[in-house]
């Protein structure tokens, strides 16, 4: 997996700075799909963690941890989309089987990029991410695959530390994710035949 991270140090000091991101995440507002989803979640993904080592004696090293908040957002969005949802304990696979779900959904966070005032001059905080999906059934068989991108941003004025900035530029692009996948996902054209195939209009979760 590749991280692309593009974060300067902004403390002096001998240990890396660690933010460990916590935030609030709001159900959609949405009528759910009258589908069950099952959901896997790789160690990758809930342990998802950015190490960024300084580039001169000046700067401080950084740790960034995502994993909790995209566990919570997700889960949160999840359940507010569809009408119900099953934490899988095995990654779909020809061993598994599950006729109660419909299908397994596996979300990736594949690149995540920062930007702080120390590098742009702009008293801004910027985090890009870029989230790669699987849809597949129990046994594994692909059904869908895609991409998607968030952004968060934040500015230094209304907060007291570079760490809680970071922090508050993660959960916005954290939302902003669960924004763009629960506009888009009906929008997927291998996940419009899926639904079709289940008896529902793309776009409507109605039958």
């Amino acid at each position: 997996m590749l991280f692309a991270v593009v974060l300067l140090g902004l403390l002096i000091g001998c240990g890396p700075t660690k933010v460990v991101v916590k935030g609030n995440f709001p159900a959609p507002l949405i009528e759910p799909l009258p589908l069950t989803l099952g959901v896997w979640f790789d160690t990758d993904f809930t342990q998802h963690e950015i190490f960024d080592e300084p580039t001169s004696r000046k700067e401080s090293s950084w740790i960034v941890n995502t994993g909790a908040a995209q566990v919570q957002m997700w889960d949160t969005l999840l359940a507010g989309m569809f009408e119900k949802v099953v934490h899988l304990d095995a990654k779909p696979g020809p061993g598994q089987s599950s006729p109660e779900i419909d299908a397994v959904l596996i979300p990736h966070v594949e690149e995540l990029q920062y930007a702080i005032p120390a590098q742009t001059n702009v008293k801004v905080y910027e985090i890009w991410m870029r989230y790669r999906f699987e849809l597949v059934t129990a046994k594994g068989t692909p059904i869908a695959k895609w991409s998607m991108s968030s952004y968060g941003k934040t500015p230094t004025a209304l907060l007291q530390s570079d760490q809680e900035a970071v922090n508050l530029a993660a959960v916005m692009a954290v939302r902003d994710a669960g924004a763009n996948f629960a506009t888009h996902f009906t929008k997927v054209p291998a996940v419009q035949e899926w639904l079709r195939d289940k008896g529902l209009q793309p776009g409507t979760g109605t039958p």
